[in-house]
C-alpha cells in the first residue's frame, strides 16, 4: 500500500508545540494551499487549509523555524482520524503527519533556510540536519531534450 502527500503553501497561524504525556513533541499547524485552477465566474483560484501534525525532531524543528506566513513544503502520509463533536456528533477530519518539512521561500522571506527529514537517520528521529536545503531546481528541462551539443567547447573545465 501507498500512502504519500507532498503539499505546499503558506502557514495559516505558527505551529502549536505540545509534548505528550510521556515528553515526546508534536507540532500542529495548517497549511494554506492553493488549488491550480481559477474558477470561471470570480477567476480566482480556491484555497484548501490543510492540518499537519508533526512529530520529534519535526515537531521541534516546524516549531523552531517556521512562522504564519512561511511558505513550506510538507511531505508525509495522509491520516484520517474519528472524533466526537461537542453535542456527540462523529466526525470526521483529515490531517497530514509530516515525514519532512522544507522551506520554499527564500532566506530574505524568512529566518533561517534548510529542511528537516525526520528519516535521515533511520529510526532515530530525534536527530536531523537542519541545514541540509532540498536539491535546488536549476530550470534544467526534463526529456530527451535536457542536453545540446556545445559549439564553443574548449574542453577545459570552469572550475
Amino acid at each position: 500500500m501507498l500512502n504519500r502527500i507532498i503539499i505546499m503553501g503558506r502557514l495559516a497561524r505558527d505551529p502549536e508545540l505540545r509534548h505528550t504525556q510521556t515528553g515526546t513533541p508534536v507540532a500542529s499547524f495548517r497549511l494554506a494551499v492553493d488549488r491550480d485552477f481559477r474558477d470561471k465566474n470570480t477567476g480566482e483560484r480556491a484555497t484548501d487549509w490543510i492540518d499537519v501534525v508533526a512529530w520529534r525532531g519535526t515537531a521541534e524543528f516546524a516549531s523552531r523555524f517556521l512562522g504564519k506566513g512561511r511558505l513550506a513544503v510538507v511531505e508525509g502520509r495522509l491520516q484520517m482520524r474519528d472524533w466526537t463533536d461537542k453535542d456527540g456528533n462523529k466526525r470526521t477530519s483529515a490531517e497530514v503527519v509530516a515525514d519532512n518539512i522544507y522551506f520554499a521561500d527564500s532566506r530574505r522571506e524568512g529566518e533561517g533556510g534548510g529542511s528537516y527529514s525526520g528519516n535521515s537517520y533511520g529510526n532515530n528521529r530525534d536527530r536531523g540536519d537542519f541545514n541540509r536545503a532540498p536539491a535546488p531546481d536549476y530550470g534544467i528541462p526534463s526529456g530527451d531534450d535536457q542536453f545540446s551539443e556545445l559549439a564553443d567547447d574548449d574542453g577545459e573545465l570552469p572550475f
